[in-house]
């Protein structure tokens, strides 16, 4: 199941990468949101474009999107597209490469088709559910998985986003954890998935559900865990789209470091 869906997902995100790139290759004026956020003529651009590609193939999908109002109609639907156009805006401001875009999808509150895509890398992320997770770069296309380490592990933090509380964790696990680095956006959860590294924490309630729906997807094919502090995982197309507990990304169990 689920081939088709991720066929339409990963064709809709391959078809903003061009306008996306027009846009961040050239100057452009960047608004603040009323939660304080930025927003771009990419991010409202591509947020159409992609809407406008899942609803020919889906007809009957919901959606919840970050630049598209939520009249909430999707709470009666089991078929949600969630959609983030330009995951880590403020690495597109900063035009340091580390933005993405994250399509997913959601069948009964689980996230089952996840398509993670960098436009300035022209790395590809995705997954869905039960048909293990890839990486394509150009032509080549490989299956990905988490690694093993339980030790000397490394930790991806958010360039714009740390806080106290994950620098405290950090320091408390020391004797684990050995490296750190600054990952963009929904590029953490990839990394974690590829093997690349073990360990992400986002302690706050900043994000919301189409930050993590299609990472989490790819993490979760590549047998690894996105897990809210208590252990459970997160699950899509609630009222409230607040990721209000924060969430750990590990690629074992053991690693859940709180």
């Amino acid at each position: 199941m689920w081939e088709e869906q991720l066929d339409c997902a990963l064709k809709a995100g391959l078809s903003v990468i061009k306008p996306i790139m027009e846009i961040y290759n050239r100057d452009f004026d960047v608004e603040i949101k009323s939660d304080n956020s930025p927003v771009t003529e990419a991010d409202k651009l591509a947020d159409k474009l992609i809407r406008e590609y899942l609803h020919k193939c889906y007809p009957t999908y919901a959606f919840l999107t970050e630049e598209s109002e939520d009249d909430k109609s999707r709470l009666e639907n089991d078929y949600v597209w969630i959609v983030d156009p330009v995951d880590g805006t403020k690495d597109f401001v900063a035009k340091d490469g580390g933005f993405t875009v994250n399509i997913a999808l959601c069948y009964k509150h689980e996230s089952v088709v996840g398509v993670v895509i960098a436009p300035a890398t022209g790395d590809i992320y995705f997954a869905s559910k039960g048909n293990g997770a890839f990486h394509q770069i150009g032509d080549s296309v490989s299956k990905i998985h988490v690694n093993d380490k339980t030790s000397d592990l490394t930790v991806l933090c958010s360039v714009f986003h740390e806080n106290e509380k994950e620098i405290a964790l950090i320091e408390k696990w020391k004797d684990r954890i050995v490296a750190k680095k600054k990952v963009g956006s929904a590029l953490k959860a990839c990394q974690i998935s590829e093997g690349k590294a073990e360990l992400s924490y986002r302690m706050s309630a900043g994000t919301k559900e189409w930050d993590t729906a299609a990472s989490q997807c790819v993490v979760e094919e590549a047998g690894g865990l996105f897990v809210k502090p208590d252990g459970t995982p997160l699950t899509y197309n609630r009222e409230d789209v607040y990721n209000r507990e924060g969430y750990v990304i590990v690629n074992r169990k053991e690693n859940i470091l709180l």
